[in-house]
């Protein structure tokens, strides 16, 4: 039996379910982070890319909206080689990456993610990220840094490395995509967009095969 199948069959089921009820009251928003490095507290936060999720009248997880904003380091901020050379950044000072200061990036990304929450009826955000712990830190060290509040729950996370090693048998993104039937261009990975929309359709995915148990 397909999965569009499935859902035609229990549409009526899931046409009262909402996104709320699905995760117990939080909103997945998947995030990937580009940075200067692996320290939250000294490392610049280069780069976040944000996406929304949502339910269609199946109850079927799938992407809503794409959000990015690139970002300048912050006063007195470590910029390691060897991190800029694996993301592919020469300059992050450059002009034509329309970077913005930090405080005002965090703003403009956390603003669609606290409309969701509200519009959805849930409490908080929960980050979904591949090696989510990561990206985690990254955003509430920022956060904290510009005393801009975060929507996000500070020690909860759904990580894509587990739910792929689970549902796949796979923890690294590209080989996770694969065996998902999903769509993969090395050539575009470590871009943040590219990798946070990949990871969204992957969470999506694993969502979506799992039927929500009746209480």
């Amino acid at each position: 039996m397909t999965q569009n199948t499935q859902a035609d069959e229990n549409s009526t089921e899931y046409e009262i379910q909402q996104m709320k009820d699905r995760f117990r009251g939080f909103l997945p928003v998947v995030v990937d982070v580009e940075t200067g490095g692996f320290n939250p507290q000294t490392d610049a936060l280069l780069e976040v890319a944000v996406v929304t999720l949502e339910m269609d009248e199946y109850g079927q997880l799938q992407r809503k909206e794409t959000f990015d904003r690139n970002i300048l380091p912050f006063e007195g901020a470590n910029l390691e080689e060897s991190a800029l050379k694996f993301i592919g950044m020469d300059d992050p000072f450059h002009p034509f990456r329309g970077a913005i200061n930090e405080k005002q990036a965090l703003i403009e990304l956390f603003e669609p993610i606290n409309r969701e929450i509200q519009q959805t009826g849930c409490t908080r955000a929960i980050l979904v990220g591949h090696n989510a712990f990561f990206d985690l830190n990254f955003i509430l060290a920022a956060a904290e840094r510009n005393h801009v509040k975060c929507p996000f729950h500070k020690f909860s996370t759904f990580d894509t490395v587990s739910l792929a090693g689970l549902a796949f048998g796979q923890t690294v993104l590209a080989k996770a995509m694969v065996k998902a039937g999903i769509e993969w261009d090395n050539a575009m990975a470590h871009s943040a967009v590219y990798d946070t929309e990949k990871t969204a359709d992957l969470f999506c995915q694993i969502v979506n095969q799992m039927p929500m148990l009746s209480e």
